[in-house]
């Protein structure tokens, strides 16, 4: 019996250890009856979507090469030809994400995000309550422009240095207070000591004995007491390190769902909106998605802001926020950020150059087509037609950082290199070298792949039998379905990459809302937001995992403080839509677009 036992549970070692394989291999054997029992296309591209969903969800293979599956199986399966499936991998939204992404590479080679932070977090304070203010501030403004897990990287050391300059600086201040009380003990003994001694001996003979032992009156030692003191405030920095670590993972999260380019869902709605209603006349852009997105993460960030203030620091605002009252251990770790910015020495022209580009980049796409007056682009290139996009910008200004120069251009010498060797021109801002390194092309290939499946519901006919079948959804009121799809999403990406989630769940999404008769983006969009909200589990997003590694957290303190920021996040992002989100879209009526089907190329 013993044997059998070691024997099964040596097979399920061995299974676990090669489940990958097993499920790369079983998968499609177990699903192969539904095309061939159901020889229909619907069925097929069903099939290929069930795949890939799966794969998706175990990530048995990289999440960037199942999203290349539709180049093998649609062709094969017949739904698409192979160039018009691989047309799909690199279209207009994606030329906004490799843009935006090189400006966000182009801040992090030249340090100006460290310089951001550290200036904002100068100007606000070190009390913790303001500290926690400041670093969630910075974090979810960095995470607009740059990738979330890079701003979860850079802020998490800031955060630990502070946090550590506090804690010392505490300690010794404590104590320099137990030093001074014990000697002003010691003077105060030696002056009374006699008649002490004399009136303990005869009324009460067992203090003599305390007193010689070091005890004070309530039996408790000198040392036991600071002993006692030190744990409670190691408790407490602790605490803070949590509650710190989790607001600059949770604000980096929220502002990246504020811009288009701030994470990869943002661009895969744009990309499915274009590619399934090809006439919405430019209808998420760079500035509709700020006008909306910009005030709920305003609103994500306040009460994420006030629920861990309260998890972490308790609401003792006299104590959190100081009150105007600054001492010696404020003022040490303030000097702590103050030397961080000193060590970055002046503005370089690098740093200018960067910094320039990055807001003509800005202001170019807000004013390309503000929607309530003619932009600059409507009215010099689009009048034929919607000729320039909100990628032609991203890719035109990011292609000035490999143009202008690192340094300013002056006769002489520009230094010398790694090998010692004069270097007579200086480097541009951004070298191709430093771009392949950083740039995330699995993210490009996931893109390519979600409009791919896209185009193969559209082609094969899965998208109208979907829609078909959540027709009697008609029945429930508008609001009850954004909120209960919202809710689904988001427990969906806990366990799944926000970029799988969307990339699933926006086609079905879009051929029920036709099919129901209501706007497309009044399940779409708090849908693509809610694909952010993943806040519970530290495996649900890569900031989450840094700042579980970083900050000494549980499982369940993840989970304590997540669930109610994925409660917060839903209705914010519900509220928005039926509110300012309505009225900006027009959601109480259904669009034009919507009737317009994808011609076949």
């Amino acid at each position: 019996m013993g044997s059998s036992r070691r024997t099964i549970n040596s097979c399920l070692r061995w299974m676990w250890y090669h489940r990958n394989y097993i499920i790369i291999v079983v998968l499609p054997l177990a699903l192969l009856p539904l095309p061939l029992v159901i020889p229909t296309q619907e069925a097929k591209c069903g099939y290929a979507i069930i795949l890939m969903a799966l794969y998706w969800c175990t990530e048995c293979m990289p999440l960037a090469v199942t999203a290349l599956l539709p180049v093998v199986l649609f062709p094969m399966m017949g739904i698409m030809k192979a160039a018009d499936v691989s047309i799909e991998y690199l279209k207009d939204s994606n030329m906004l994400f490799i843009g935006g992404l090189l400006v966000a590479i182009a801040v992090e080679q030249w340090n100006l995000h460290t310089r951001i932070a550290l200036r904002v977090l100068l100007l606000v304070g070190v009390r913790p309550a303001l500290l926690m203010m400041g670093f969630m501030i910075v974090s979810s403004f960095l995470s607009m422009w740059i990738s979330n897990s890079a701003t979860t990287a850079m802020m998490l050391p800031i955060a630990s240095a502070v946090l550590q300059q506090l804690k010392a600086t505490e300690a010794q201040a404590d104590e320099r207070e137990f030093q001074a009380a014990t000697q002003d003990n010691q003077a105060f003994e030696l002056e009374i000591s006699k008649s002490k001694q004399e009136m303990s001996e005869e009324k009460h003979p067992d203090t003599k004995a305390q007193l010689d032992n070091g005890q004070c009156e309530n039996g408790l030692s000198a040392e036991s007491l600071q002993d006692s003191k030190r744990r409670v405030m190691d408790e407490k920095y602790a605490l803070l390190t949590k509650g710190m670590s989790l607001s600059v993972c949770y604000a980096a999260s929220i502002g990246g769902t504020a811009t288009l380019t701030g994470t990869t869902p943002n661009i895969i709605l744009k990309g499915q909106i274009d590619k399934l209603f090809p006439g919405n006349g430019d209808v998420i852009n760079f500035a509709s998605w700020f006008g909306f997105a910009f005030p709920n993460a305003l609103i994500m960030l306040v009460l994420a802001y006030f629920w861990l203030l309260f998890m972490f620091l308790g609401f003792n605002l006299k104590k959190s926020f100081g009150c105007g009252v600054n001492n010696d251990r404020d003022k040490e770790a303030y000097k702590v950020m103050r030397q961080e910015y000193k060590k970055l020495g002046s503005v370089r022209f690098a740093e200018w150059a960067v910094l320039i580009i990055f807001v003509l980049l800005v202001v170019l796409w807000f004013s390309r087509e503000p929607g309530f007056i003619d932009g600059w682009a409507t009215v010099l290139f689009n009048k034929g037609g919607p000729f320039v996009s909100d990628g032609t910008v991203a890719i035109f200004m990011s292609m000035l950082f490999f143009i202008i120069p690192s340094q300013r251009p002056r006769c002489g010498g520009y230094g010398t290199d790694e090998n010692g060797q004069t270097v007579n021109s200086p480097p541009t801002l951004l070298s191709w070298q430093v771009v392949h390194e950083r740039m995330p092309w699995n993210i490009i290939l996931l893109l390519g792949g979600g409009f791919a499946l896209a185009a193969g519901s559209e082609e094969s006919g899965l998208s109208k039998w979907l829609g078909d079948c959540l027709a009697p959804l008609e029945q429930i009121p508008p609001f009850a379905i954004s909120l209960v799809l919202s809710l689904l999403v988001a427990t969906f990406t806990e366990c799944s990459s926000n970029t799988a989630t969307t990339t699933l769940f926006l086609p079905i999404l879009a051929s029920m809302a036709v099919s129901i008769k209501i706007h497309p983006l009044y399940v779409m969009l708090p849908c693509t937001i809610a694909a952010s909200l993943a806040f519970m589990l530290p495996v649900a997003t890569p900031p989450n995992a840094i700042a579980f590694a970083f900050g000494k957290l549980k499982v369940i303190d993840m989970v304590k403080a997540g669930f109610m920021l994925n409660i917060i996040g839903i209705l914010s992002v519900n509220l928005g839509v039926n509110t300012w989100g309505y009225a900006m879209f027009d959601m109480g009526n259904i669009p034009h677009w919507v009737n317009i089907t994808n011609s076949k190329p």
